[in-house]
This record gives structure tokens, sequence and C-alpha cells, in this order.
């Protein structure tokens, strides 16, 4: 019995790792907002937030600057700086993910016009060798998103 259990559950480890899971989590780009935290999803049943990203200002709901300063930047990303609470990328239950997308899945998911052109709705810097730019722009701009839709549910 114990034999046939186990032969059956190594199907379904190989199945996950294939569908894009990973057998021992792997740290992947994350920001803490206080008990909570928004990290890039690294699985599909995740149940991610869903962003994408266009070349065609017209197109885009949400406009990310990359700057070239830390200073000018809302949300910045260097690495090797210590964070003031290390577990505050720990996944939780209050853990919300998000997805980029090739293409546009929903018309309530935000679509990202990513530019160095002033007067952006959010505004990046990064130096990093695990964010990239994308990352930034993705988790920026859900966790803005996640704080106006808290504020109009109080």
């Amino acid at each position: 019995m114990r034999v046939t259990i186990l032969a059956s559950t190594i199907p379904l480890l190989l199945a996950g790792v294939v569908a894009g899971g990973e057998m021992i989590p792997s740290a992947s780009p994350c920001i803490g907002m206080g008990r909570a935290s928004m990290q890039i999803a690294t699985a599909p049943w995740q149940n991610p937030l869903h962003v994408s990203f266009t070349d065609d200002p017209e197109y885009a709901t949400v406009r990310v600057q990359v700057v070239d300063t830390a200073d000018m930047a809302d949300f910045t990303v260097t690495d090797g700086a210590m964070t003031a609470d290390p577990d505050s990328c720990a996944v939780t239950r209050d853990t919300a993910f998000v997805s980029i997308s090739d293409r546009h899945l929903a018309d309530s998911d935000p679509v990202i016009y990513l530019s160095r052109e002033p007067g952006a709705d959010y505004r990046v810097f990064v130096q990093s060798r695990a964010f990239s730019t994308k990352d930034a722009a993705a988790l920026v701009v859900s966790a803005g998103r996640r704080v106006h839709m808290a504020e109009r549910s109080m």
C-alpha cells in the first residue's frame, strides 16, 4: 500500500515541476507591504493578478517611468540593501501574486507602458540582478492597485 501511494505521488510532483512549479521554493521578486507581501508568481496555481506591457502609450492604463537615480523614484530596487524585516517577503495567506502576461487578458488588468518620459503614474529605479525593470513595474503597479482597492472597501 505504501509503495502504491509513493508511486502515485511521484508523477504528480513531476507534473507540477513541468507545469512551472518548483520542488523547493526559490526567492522570487517580492515587496513587503506590512503583514502582506506581493510576489511575482512562479506557478499557475498561485492565482495571480495579471499585468501586461505595451510599447504603445495610447493603449496603456498605467505609465511607469524608469529613472536614473534612487532619490527620484517612488519604488527602488537595489541588490545588497538590507531590509528592516528579512521575513517581509515570506509567503503567507496574505501574499498576493502577480503574473506578467504576454497579452492583455481582462479589461480590469493593468497594461503598463515603461518609458523614461516624465509624467508617469509611478517612478522606479532598478539596479538588481534578481529584479528586472518589468518585475519592479509589475509589483509596484499591482501593490498600488491593491491599496486603492482596499481603500475603496473601507
